[in-house]
């Protein structure tokens, strides 16, 4: 859009100097032919030049501003210099009358309408005058009336351009930064997201595996002097998350699926994760309702870190014995269930006395809707709690 408004405007401009220097060679001829003799020809000879170098030095020396932007100091006092030298001229040689149109296309162009308007008029009324100084025999009519007429709709058009112009200017502005601001939103909207999804990630991976090895190690030192075979057991099982949190921070820092989706489906991941989780105290059953076909990594990852993130609920939070993963295959959803049999809480209600609501259940929330689906939690205190996905699978998806 720019650079059709500079090759607009370079069109323009040649135009006008066209103008002007056909007008300065007609005027000039009219003079010779008509209206030179005495003593006075050489000064106007040697005020057309000067009116002539001095129009094309400004051109160089002190261009028009830009559309919108005031003009420079050096344009100002070029556009009154050339305008006295056509003065004198005029004064001597009523030949130069229609010079006058290139210094009110230069005058509009680069004064506000307050100034320029008010030159028009000065420039308009010094054409009468001369045309008729001029004028032989009777008073034409049309040399009084047409020079204001062609001035006045030449300055209604001009200051209508200049504020139409403005207008888009002003258009263009708020488009600019209304892109501008956007961009930033998105941008901000982008660092959150990744922010959700970095502090879901370490929620769902490194903060359980740490919890988990925390829980194990304390085990062990209970019973280290008392049951070291129990002691060795729990150290042993404190190794083994550690590798497989070890081996989801490797995968986390190259981007890419759950350890366990790795060459597993997602039924076989949770049900690896089922029986890692069932130990003393805890047992994990895993079921399959219907066959899933084909699906998405984001959707497996989603469902694979939900499972994650309520089991561990429910072994740090719960106090449950029994605990089952149910993985419901549909048409057109996809849906997992994580219920216990703890001591349950109020989901609407405050976090306990002394805790904290964690990190666990918005985390896993925001995989649902990323994923295009919903979370819902049902508990009792006293009767267990159920954490319900479901995701929404598209043909397109299945077929993917």
């Amino acid at each position: 859009m720019e650079n059709t408004t500079d090759a607009d405007e370079r069109r323009l401009t040649a135009v006008v100097h066209a103008a002007f220097f056909l007008l300065l060679c007609s005027s000039f001829a009219r003079f010779l032919t008509r209206d030179q003799g005495g003593a006075r020809t050489g000064w106007v000879v040697a005020l057309f030049a000067a009116f002539s170098l001095l129009y094309v030095l400004g051109h160089f020396l002190a261009p028009p501003p830009r559309a919108g932007t005031p003009p420079s100091g050096r344009h100002l006092a070029w556009l009154v210099s050339v305008s006295a030298v056509w003065v004198a001229l005029l004064a001597l040689a009523p030949s130069a009358t229609w010079c006058a149109m290139p210094l009110l296309f230069a005058g509009l162009y680069a004064l506000p309408p307050r100034i320029a308007v008010p030159l028009a008029g000065v420039l308009t009324v010094l054409v009468v005058i001369s045309e008729v100084r001029v004028a032989d025999g009777p008073l034409n009519p049309n040399m009084v009336v047409a020079p204001p007429a062609v001035a006045a709709v030449a300055t209604a058009v001009f200051v209508h351009l200049q504020r139409q112009a403005a207008r888009q200017r002003a258009v263009v502005d708020d488009l600019v930064r209304t892109r501008r601001d956007l961009a930033a939103t998105e941008r901000r909207a982008g660092v959150l997201a990744e922010r959700q999804r970095l502090s879901a990630e370490i929620h769902d991976t490194l903060a359980q595996g740490l919890s988990s090895q925390q829980m194990l190690l304390q085990a062990a030192e209970r019973v280290w002097e008392t049951d070291r075979e129990a002691a060795r057991a729990h150290t042993r099982e404190a190794a083994a998350i550690t590798a497989r949190s070890l081996a989801e921070a490797r995968r986390f820092l190259h981007d890419l699926a759950p350890a366990d989706l790795a060459g597993h489906s997602l039924p076989a991941a949770l049900a690896a994760l089922a029986a890692r989780e069932t130990g003393p105290g805890l047992t994990v059953g895993f079921r399959l309702d219907g066959e899933p076909g084909p699906l998405p990594d984001r959707i497996q990852a989603a469902l694979l870190r939900i499972a994650q993130g309520a089991l561990a609920n429910v072994r740090e939070h719960a106090a449950a014995t029994r605990a089952a993963l149910t993985l419901t295959c549909l048409d057109d959803q996809i849906s997992l269930d994580v219920a216990d049999n703890g001591r349950g809480f109020d989901p609407a209600g405050p976090p306990a006395a002394g805790g904290t609501r964690g990190h666990g259940l918005p985390a896993m929330r925001i995989r649902a809707r990323q994923s295009g689906g919903t979370l819902t939690v049902e508990s009792t205190p006293g009767e267990g709690t159920v954490v319900s996905a479901a995701i929404p699978v598209t043909v397109k998806e299945v077929a993917a």
